[in-house]
């Protein structure tokens, strides 16, 4: 299900901070009791290869997130306790000690679910007990989700397991979208922050069209 142009799913799943309390963040309340927007990026698991490259690098840029008025959050389908030992693992040993921001620890998988980002490839029944069995790793894709102060998701994104996310991507987005919120013009394509954006009309088309 796609959740671009609506609000995000109202539920609250656990998380894990850098200090070891786990508390319960609701994206959509969080946004809007914030009145910040929201980077949520999932990842498949904890301990693996690909993944802390991501959550350093998110953690790199956490100052360019909070000039632009945005939280970021991590999440994966691991417990809060798996969460805790990797945030205590050190970076040459795998680890992503030095991350500061939650990391959702969605292990029950009910918000995975509705945003219907878990590799499943089938769901099999068992005839003799009739239990679900899923082929698939039943962990989550490289999903990304960007959402305004009021609650709305503006971009939703997802990778496959191998190919890691570039943070400037989002950063450009939240640029773009910021600019639209403030100025009331579109942003064309490969615009970046100080370029030249449209009105989104006929004659605002044609004159960037013509300056470019």
């Amino acid at each position: 299900m796609a959740f671009t142009g609506k609000k995000f799913p109202d539920i609250s799943v656990p998380a894990m901070d850098e200090m070891g309390d786990v508390k319960q963040i609701n994206i959509l309340k969080l946004a809007k009791e914030s009145k910040k927007k929201v980077l949520l990026f999932w990842y498949p698991k904890d301990f693996t290869f690909v993944c802390p490259t991501e959550l350093h690098a998110f953690q790199a840029a956490l100052p360019e997130f909070e000039k632009r008025n945005t939280i970021v959050i991590g999440a994966s389908c691991d417990t809060p306790e798996v969460h805790f030992a990797w945030l205590n693992t050190s970076k040459d040993n795998g680890g992503i000690e030095g991350v500061t921001y939650n990391i959702l620890a969605d292990s029950n998988r009910n918000l995975a679910n509705i945003l219907d980002i878990l590799d499943v490839k089938s769901v099999k029944f068992d005839e003799l007990t009739g239990a679900e069995l899923i082929e698939g790793d039943y962990v989550t894709y490289r999903a990304t989700y960007l959402i305004d102060e009021e609650g709305e998701v503006f971009h939703e994104g997802i990778n496959h397991m191998p190919l890691g996310r570039n943070v400037n991507d989002f950063l450009r987005l939240i640029d773009a979208y910021t600019h639209v919120q403030e100025k009331g013009e579109v942003c064309p394509a490969n615009w970046e922050d100080g370029k030249e954006a449209m009105s989104a009309n006929r004659d605002g088309v044609m004159s960037y069209l013509s300056n470019n």
